[in-house]
């Protein structure tokens, strides 16, 4: 799949000039095209998903994939709504699904905690304590209407990998901490500001946030409190990692777009997070490039264009820019230990040496990994998602793909004995 690699970064150019960049978008549509052609055309085997289920007790197919099933499916019923999936922050379905995690994270081997913010932990500190930790980890809060692994996945399969090494007896043997985060808030959906629980731990998350209301005028504050969790500024304060203290960040999640599906391939490292800014006029307008320098100069461009048509016609023109997050390029040594995992798992799926190169693949979508870029180097894994639906109860993994991140995230976690 070099294909794939080499066409990334032939359209995520370094710089786009503004008086050009109806021509470069034009452009860049010709050569996403031929990416799409390229990646049709390659010779990527669509055999993944096959499996010989007596290859060995060593994958652990009931923990790994059967098990990380059924508690997705488990997680997937606690809500707060009627027949549909909605699970916001500090809701009571959300409390619900902390304790699960939580009991999750014990049945692993892991000691528990859930801090001020809600966010739930699960650490072993291996045979050096006092070493960097390696943070994993993603979000227990939905949309409403949601699909059962956005997010959930992230967490559940990790344990599962890690309940995996506490049975073989080498959790201990570790060289460093492993610490799991369910982060309580990375969708925003309640109080309409997302990444509430990654952010607080990156130590970006401003006290005034505590502030905020929901529709029924329930602060942040009073939230946590309802739930019993008191918190104060200072110790939101708190709730930041020491930068030094910690290791990096990985995290796993459904991929959330076709190309997994479109090339046939179970898994991708991802390169990157593509920065976004978001206008309003009288519609919204929302822009994402890895590169921030290009989104910029759309913005520039856009606006620019706006202002001169509605002086040309004596018409007001107001621009509300409503979000901005900056582009996150994830760490090259995680990148490439998380691409020789995802080889060492799937050949101990399949049995046999994979031949194909790993999918590298640009993130659309925000992550938890972005806010915590702001304390660490990152990774990321995407697992295949059926049709790129996400944020939909039609939100599907195949059980072998769910198996397949399992190995994987095993072999990486390996990596750190």
């Amino acid at each position: 799949m070099a294909t794939v690699t080499r066409v990334t970064k032939i359209i995520h150019h370094s710089a786009i000039d503004p008086s050009s960049i109806f021509t470069s978008c034009f452009r860049n549509s010709l050569v996403f095209v031929c990416y799409l052609v390229l990646v049709l055309s390659s010779n990527i085997s669509p055999s993944f998903g096959l499996f010989d289920e007596n290859r060995g007790s060593d994958l652990y197919p009931e923990i790994l994939r059967d098990e990380v099933v059924a508690r997705l499916h488990q997680l997937g019923g606690v809500s707060d709504g009627d027949g549909y999936l909605e699970r916001t922050f500090m809701s009571p379905a959300a409390v619900r699904a902390g304790n699960l995690i939580r009991e999750w994270m014990e049945d692993a081997g892991l000691r528990t905690w859930v801090d001020s913010l809600g966010n739930v932990h699960g650490r072993v500190e291996g045979r050096n304590a006092s070493a960097e930790a390696l943070l994993m980890g993603s979000h227990l809060d939905t949309v409403v209407d949601a699909g059962k692994f956005d997010g959930s996945l992230g967490i559940i399969s990790v344990l599962a990998a890690l309940k995996v090494l506490n049975i073989n007896g080498k959790l201990g043997e570790l060289s460093r901490p492993v610490e799991v985060i369910a982060f309580s808030d990375e969708e925003g959906v309640r109080f309409q500001s997302t990444f509430l629980g990654s952010a607080a731990v990156a130590g970006i998350l401003p006290v005034s946030a505590l502030k905020i209301t929901d529709k029924s005028d329930l602060t942040i504050q009073d939230a946590l409190k309802k739930n019993s969790i008191e918190i104060t500024e200072e110790n939101l304060l708190h709730l930041k990692y020491d930068p030094k203290s910690v290791w990096g960040y990985v995290e796993i999640h459904i991929e959330q777009g076709p190309v997994l599906e479109w090339v046939g391939f179970p898994l991708a490292v991802v390169k990157g997070i593509a920065g976004q800014t978001r206008l309003k006029v009288t519609f919204t307008v929302d822009l994402r490039t890895i590169d921030d320098m290009g989104r910029e100069a759309v913005v520039y461009e856009f606006s620019n264009r706006m202002y001169q048509i509605c002086d040309k016609r004596s018409v007001s023109c107001t621009i509300d820019r409503k979000h901005d997050a900056d582009a996150v390029i994830c760490d090259s040594e995680l990148s490439s230990k998380l691409k020789s995992a995802t080889y060492i798992g799937l050949k101990r799926m399949t049995g046999a040496a994979i031949q194909d190169e790993i999918p590298v693949v640009m993130s659309g979508a925000g992550h938890d990994a972005m806010a915590l870029s702001h304390l660490t180097k990152v990774g990321m894994l995407f697992v295949r998602c059926r049709g790129g639906i996400s944020h939909s109860p039609e939100e599907h993994v195949l059980d072998d793909d769910v198996w397949a991140s399992g190995l994987a995230i095993l072999a990486f976690i390996e990596t750190q004995m």
